[in-house]
């Protein structure tokens, strides 16, 4: 049966915040189990502590427990006196949003812990992350605004643009 089209059906307040708080304790158990399975199979395997294995402790337990905390704030809900969900925070399962990026970070960042347990190598793919930024920074920040289209003799885009369409009305109005 096809699903009819029409409005997309809409989350309530309390529905982000159960999803929110679900998303936010699976992220926090995977950030919590790679980071205590790779520090502990390291400590069991390794003859001696390098300054190595102690950097990338620190900075990926940073970056896990960090994005958590993000993922934390932008979640925050608030509640009436009676304890009703008033707003349910930012929904971390929205497509497209900053959450989904974030929860990419955690991803990878367990992924290059355990990982990072059979090879030192596997560290190399932390290098998606800036690369995936700057990817993005340029599609949506800097290539459009470098390759916009010129505005001519030293109008305002928008003001050709609107030139243009009664331009165009205009033309339709005489083609009738």
């Amino acid at each position: 049966m096809p699903a009819k089209p029409g409005k997309a059906a809409t989350k309530g307040q309390k529905q982000i915040f159960e999803e929110n708080n679900a998303t936010v304790a699976f992220y926090r158990n995977m950030a919590l189990g790679t980071s205590v399975f790779w520090v502990v199979l390291n400590l069991l395997l390794a003859s001696e502590v390098s300054l190595s294995f102690i950097l990338l402790s620190v900075l990926s337990v940073g970056v896990l427990f960090g994005s958590i905390a993000f993922m934390k704030s932008m979640a925050r809900a608030t509640f009436d006196a009676k304890g009703n969900v008033l707003d349910g925070g930012i929904d971390l399962n929205m497509e497209a949003g900053i959450a989904e990026h974030i929860k990419d970070i955690i991803i990878l960042t367990a992924s290059c812990q355990v990982l990072g347990c059979l090879s030192d190598y596997f560290w190399f793919l932390w290098l998606v992350i800036p690369g995936r930024a700057l990817f993005l920074l340029w599609r949506n920040v800097l290539g459009p605004w470098f390759f916009a289209p010129a505005a001519e003799n030293g109008e305002d885009p928008d003001a050709v643009s609107k030139k243009q369409r009664k331009l165009e009305r205009k033309m339709k109005r005489f083609q009738q």
